[in-house]
């Protein structure tokens, strides 16, 4: 006999329905921003969350020039990267990567900026690397997956 009235149920990859959101970081704050992206794409927002499974939905952030950073953060703040030669470490802030992101060589929908911000919030695993694949940040409002039907959310309202 069955002594739970009810069982906890875990996604399947069959079972996972994936949608598509837009947006819009206007004035928004940086981290507050990435925090909130991070937990859509982990999908901590459904109801059928499975932290081993890649439930998340795709996330389009526009307008990603316009995002904030609180005090002389853009400028103060610093990150490092490591060549893996003597002498390579390597120092940037965040407006050398706003400024990076006006390149054409880099790919498009993939902001330098807000890739180290969000990666720096998911898992370390091959989990987490396809749960960033799942972004698409451009500098603009006008974005290629125009055909997609996307809902338009603020981020503002989630917690």
């Amino acid at each position: 006999m069955d002594s739970l009235s009810y069982k906890t149920l875990s996604l399947t990859p069959e079972t996972i329905k994936k949608e598509w959101v837009v947006i819009d970081a206007t004035d928004q704050v940086l981290g507050r921003l990435c925090s909130k992206v991070a937990k859509i794409l982990r999908g901590k927002y459904k109801a059928g969350y499975t932290p081993n499974l890649d439930c998340g939905d795709n996330v389009i952030i526009i307008n990603a020039d316009k995002v904030v950073m609180t005090a002389d953060k853009m400028n103060k703040r610093e990150y490092l990267r490591y060549t893996g030669y003597p002498g390579g470490q390597r120092t940037f802030n965040p407006a050398d990567l706003m400024e990076k992101s006006k390149n054409r060589t880099i790919k498009s929908g993939k902001h330098p900026l807000f890739i180290k911000v969000v990666k720096g919030m998911l898992p370390k695993t091959r989990l987490g690397a396809a749960q960033l694949n799942n972004m698409y940040v451009y500098n603009s409002p006008e974005h290629p997956f125009q055909d997609v039907d996307a809902k338009v959310i603020d981020i503002n309202k989630l917690k």
